[in-house]
């Protein structure tokens, strides 16, 4: 991420843009007024502001790996972070400075085609996520859309090291790293997607390997 007049650009127009898809994918879910809230790779801060505003008794994390994100992010929610309902952090998806089962809902806008490791970033998430939580990934685009920067990344994205995935391997994505009740959303048109998927209140993956073998 740029540092300083450009970083600030770069995430202001990193709101303007991304505003219209992460109200399309947030219409996807049932944010209850006393849910806590974690948004990784929160960026430039104005999903953090729609959280919260949907959260009106709960409270809402963002984190972020670039220190000039989190600070934008602070200046963006100043009188939410004076009042107690966000907190932003420095950190990594790899490793989430937050307790087991923390978190009522996940999000992460435009950011997971990033993530260090998917499988097991996915899988960090599983373990914040309280017992009937969601994760939900939310995206301007998918491998295989009809769309001009779907076809730019399906050619360029394994030169930067980005994750461009298509539907089918947003569903394993989700399933292989222990949710359930996995749904994808698209808009073809426009090529967002929205994947969601849930931590069940019993699930395989919080079972031991001892108490699996006793089932």
């Amino acid at each position: 991420m740029p540092s300083g007049w450009l970083g600030r650009l770069v995430l202001w127009n990193m709101n303007s843009r991304h505003s219209k898809v992460t109200d399309w994918g947030l219409a996807h879910l049932s944010i209850e007024k006393q849910y806590t809230i974690l948004d990784v790779g929160c960026g430039g801060g104005r999903t953090l502001t729609k959280l919260a505003a949907a959260a009106t008794e709960g409270k809402v994390y963002g984190i972020d790996f670039s220190e000039g994100s989190v600070a934008v992010s602070k200046k963006i929610n100043a009188r939410l972070i004076a009042a107690g309902r966000v907190e932003v952090r420095h950190g990594s998806v790899s490793q989430l400075p937050f307790s087991d089962g923390m978190f009522d809902l996940v999000t992460a806008v435009e950011t997971h085609f990033w993530w260090p490791n998917l499988p097991t970033d996915m899988r960090e998430v599983f373990r914040v996520l309280r017992p009937g939580g969601k994760l939900a990934i939310i995206a301007e685009t998918y491998k295989g859309a009809n769309t001009t920067s779907a076809r730019l990344l399906e050619k360029y994205s394994p030169r930067v090291g980005m994750a461009h995935l298509d539907i089918a391997e947003h569903r394993a994505l989700f399933v292989n790293a222990g949710y359930s009740e996995v749904e994808i959303m698209k808009e073809p048109n426009k090529g967002w997607i929205c994947g969601v998927g849930r931590k069940l209140m019993t699930s395989n993956a919080d079972i031991t390997p001892s108490k699996q073998a006793s089932l």
